[in-house]
């Protein structure tokens, strides 16, 4: 089974989803810098939600650059990671509605631990498909920065109760884990070009 579909699919979603974030966003209440100051945790929170899209979308590329085929259980794999990251938009606007709350910080952090799994569980699918010594699975190797990641969206998660803040930090953290480019797949995309 091809995977040039599944590939246009996931980046009209990814599209859609950056789009209805942007249209949360609502006209600074004035024409002074402080109507624009007062909107910082919307703000924020979009540049986060931006950012970690934009991560996704990013890994998602170079993952199924790096596979040949999809099978059926890769395609119910990535539509459970479009599910979890569709849910960004939501739980982006009412964490930047209600930035010092622990529901939104934890169920914004629930959402990130959702995405991080399903990422998980869409490149075992991919490994299942491929094979253990693929050059798919031999690029993700163990996975380091994954598991890390998981680990701390938990923690988020759950500092959203002590102080929202710091759940914040936690996801702030992760995503600049992954802002450094990814470059275990660089090497299988050099073979190739």
């Amino acid at each position: 089974m091809g995977k040039n579909r599944l590939e246009a699919f996931s980046d009209g979603v990814l599209a859609i989803i950056i789009t209805i974030m942007v249209l949360e966003l609502k006209v600074p209440h004035g024409g002074e810098l402080s109507a624009l100051l007062e909107m910082w945790p919307v703000l924020v929170a979009y540049i986060l939600s931006f950012i970690y899209v934009g991560i996704y979308w990013n890994n998602h590329h170079n993952l199924f650059h790096a596979a040949t085929s999809v099978s059926g259980g890769v395609l119910w794999a990535n539509l459970h990671l479009l599910f979890w990251l569709s849910l960004i938009p939501v739980t982006t606007a009412w964490l930047g509605e209600h930035p010092n709350l622990a529901w939104p910080a934890a169920l914004y952090g629930v959402v990130l631990l959702g995405s991080a799994f399903a990422y998980y569980l869409l490149t075992c699918a991919l490994i299942a498909r491929h094979g253990k010594q693929s050059k798919l699975a031999r690029s993700l190797g163990r996975d380091i920065k994954g598991r890390i990641s998981i680990v701390l969206y938990a923690a988020g998660v759950g500092s959203a109760f002590i102080y929202s803040a710091l759940a914040c930090a936690f996801y702030a953290g992760v995503a600049a884990l992954w802002l450094v480019p990814d470059r275990r797949f660089e090497p299988a995309h050099a073979v190739e070009e």
